[in-house]
């Protein structure tokens, strides 16, 4: 009984009733005609996808700079890269490896004065960080016009000047990491073992990080700041570190959704990935000082399967097609419970 109480203590009630609801849509999915198993390959699929955008949240918050919500920054210098690929007409391995190695030296420069921004700003990262997010979008729309990019599949109308909305990655490196060592499991379920094995090694990258001494000069300074300072470490430099480390996984996290999606989305797209990355971090048990690769992979299934099974349960149960009304409803209802609870 002890062990039952501080096991709901340590996950708490609303995970745990959160769990119980997904493992419901499972259950009754069937006898509303939706197969087990292509919920279970939708679940998986969307974990692969976004799993790296949320634990692109964890070196943020360990450092005490808060919820990432300048996630954007990184999805640019992520869709930078892949669109560059693209212009070098590369395909396969070399085409997303390549697309990775831009973004991953972008990110870094743009990370390193999103840092320098936010040490100027202490107390107020968040909300700046969402001021800075937003409009570097918005900045990013007339950028994707006027850059002088020639590929016919990236460029838009017939005088070949600006940047389509989506484009096409399927001649190029569509599904290069979710194939890599697929298993067909049955007719409908795929498992994507490439994204799995992917996010295990940068969930890897992030564990030996923080055993690092660096790493952990960066926890120390997410813990208390004036501690750190005192102990002799260089409290900004450690922030700069973990933002521009954030920054670098969004980077990476943005084009192993697009290989999966089969698109690479410019303009508004990226701000539809802010909130649900920063909920789903929360949702898994995180706080605004401490998060965990455990809350990212608990909060991803927990986001993700909920936003993939009740739309496809309550659109086959009633037999109208509102799954985009109930996905929308559903979605902001978790972004929204989530923040009430970021200071637990």
């Amino acid at each position: 009984m002890n062990k039952i109480n501080q096991f709901i203590k340590n996950f708490g009630w609303p995970r745990i009733i959160i769990s119980i609801f997904l493992i419901s849509l499972f259950i009754i999915g069937p006898f509303f005609g939706i197969p087990t198993d292509m919920s279970l390959n939708d679940v998986f699929v969307r974990f692969g996808m976004n799993s790296i955008l949320v634990l692109s949240m964890v070196p943020m918050i360990q450092s005490g700079c808060g919820l990432n919500f300048g996630i954007p920054v990184g999805l640019v210098a992520g869709l930078i890269g892949a669109v560059m690929s693209l212009e070098f007409k590369l395909t396969g391995s070399a085409g997303i490896f390549t697309a990775f190695l831009i973004a991953i030296i972008i990110a870094a420069v743009f990370g390193y004065f999103y840092g320098k921004l936010l040490n100027r700003v202490k107390g107020d990262e968040m909300i700046i960080a969402t001021y800075v997010g937003f409009s570097f979008i918005f900045f990013m729309n007339m950028m994707w016009i006027v850059l002088p990019f020639k590929n016919p599949s990236s460029v838009q109308g017939f005088k070949g000047t600006g940047l389509r909305v989506t484009i096409s990655v399927q001649e190029y490196w569509y599904h290069v990491i979710s194939d890599f060592l697929k298993i067909k499991i049955t007719e409908h379920f795929i498992f994507p073992t490439g994204m799995f094995i992917f996010f295990a090694l940068m969930s890897l990258i992030v564990w030996a990080f923080f055993r690092t001494k660096t790493g952990t000069a960066v926890t120390a300074v997410g813990s208390n700041a004036e501690y750190a300072r005192a102990a002799g470490i260089d409290v900004d430099k450690m922030r700069i570190i973990s933002v521009i480390f954030s920054t670098i996984l969004a980077a990476i996290g943005i084009i192993v959704y697009q290989q999966s999606f089969g698109f690479i989305q410019t303009f508004n797209a990226p701000l539809s990935f802010v909130f649900p990355s920063v909920a789903a971090v929360l949702l898994g048990g995180a706080s605004v000082n401490k998060a965990s690769i455990g809350n990212v992979i608990i909060g991803t299934i927990l986001f993700q399967g909920i936003l993939t099974m009740t739309p496809s349960v309550i659109n086959s149960a009633i037999s109208i097609d509102v799954s985009e009304v109930i996905r929308i409803i559903v979605s902001n209802g978790m972004i929204v419970y989530a923040l009430t609870r970021k200071g637990r």
